[in-house]
């Protein structure tokens, strides 16, 4: 998810979000079809609609031809009035040894469109990729808005991104994030209604509504305990909120269920205190807890969709990329298909 700085960010609707498995030849054609009408609802036309087909092409028959499966998610991130078109492509595939080499202007991967991986680069507004040999690949590109210019809805936001995932054979997701940057520090939430479907979504929304009306800077305390009376009502839902202040070098958490927070440096990674309940139904007694942030660290959120079998904390070339790419693997390596999946990271640095 790329930021739209200023306003909260926060996870598409269903009808703004397309998850697609890319094994056979056909499937470019498909993800080509969903970018295509994601990109016209935002006002694409011409050739900017046909650098978006291109890219998504490209991508997509990447998979196919070089790591045999994967998967693309094509989405609408908005924050506040203005929205981007984003794609994210990852594969468990044998990855690059030579991740420059396949950038650079002109080389194809696909030997088809002969406009390759650098090319996608080009002709999106932001992009980036990570590989590495044995492990795979995690690509992704964003599309201003037509209309936008780059002051108004810059393309690099600030540093959080999420991902989102519904329970394999459900149309909604029941678990949702709503992220901003004010004054460098960043507020988020991440919510996972109970079960899955639409009633589990349903909560996920009320959480996300809770928040989206304030405008001044907040207390993570106070965002949590606006989601839980805002999830009155709901079959309730486990949620967390967080403030990043990388300046101060200081993180502050409150939950209630079980959403899991770590914060991830280079060699090591903590766990953050959240009090077991469900929103809106019963949580006496959660408070705030606070951490001190290490140079080059970020914070993760995710939740009980993923499995705790991962470690960012050995894996700098991730941390201190885009934070998009992190969420990308985070999802891929510990992510499971009985359940709906999000993950929220925040304050991964961009090189």
């Amino acid at each position: 998810m790329a930021a739209l700085s200023g306003d909260w960010s926060v996870s598409p609707s269903t009808g703004e979000s397309a998850w697609a498995r890319v094994e056979e030849t056909s499937a470019p054609a498909g993800v080509r079809r969903r970018a295509t009408a994601l990109a016209e609802r935002l006002g694409f036309a011409g050739e900017r609609l046909e650098h978006v087909r291109l890219a998504v092409t490209e991508a997509a028959t990447n998979l196919v031809k070089h790591a045999g499966r994967g998967e693309m998610l094509v989405r609408v991130v908005r924050g506040g009035e203005r929205a981007m078109l984003e794609f994210v492509s990852v594969d468990r595939g044998p990855g690059m040894a030579d991740v420059p080499e396949s950038l650079r202007d002109g080389v194809s991967t696909s030997g088809s469109l002969g406009i390759g991986l650098g090319m996608i680069g080009r002709l999106a507004d932001d992009a980036g990729l990570h590989s590495r040999p044995g492990e795979g690949t995690i690509l992704f590109a964003r599309f201003r808005q037509p209309g936008e210019g780059p002051d108004a809805c810059p393309s690099a936001g600030p540093p959080f991104a999420g991902l989102t995932r519904p329970l394999d054979g459900e149309e909604e997701c029941g678990d949702a994030y709503a992220a901003r940057e004010l004054d460098g520090v960043v507020h988020a939430i991440l919510c996972d209604g109970l079960g899955h479907g639409p009633l589990a979504a349903r909560a996920a929304a009320e959480a996300v509504r809770a928040v989206r009306g304030i405008d001044a800077p907040t207390a993570a305390g106070e965002l949590l305990d606006r989601m839980h009376r805002g999830l009155a009502g709901t079959r309730g839902a486990a949620v967390a909120a967080v403030t990043v202040d990388p300046a101060a070098r200081r993180v502050v958490f409150a939950g209630l269920g079980n959403i899991a927070g770590w914060i991830v440096a280079p060699g090591r990674r903590r766990g953050m205190i959240s009090t077991p309940g469900i929103a809106g139904v019963r949580g006496r007694g959660y408070r705030e807890h606070g951490y001190d942030l290490p140079a080059g660290a970020a914070v993760v959120l995710h939740s009980d969709g993923l499995t705790g079998r991962w470690d960012l904390s050995s894996r700098p070339d991730l941390l201190g990329r885009d934070p998009l790419l992190a969420a990308g693997a985070l999802l891929r390596d510990a992510g499971t298909r009985h359940d709906d999946r999000s993950v929220l990271v925040i304050g991964a640095g961009r090189r």
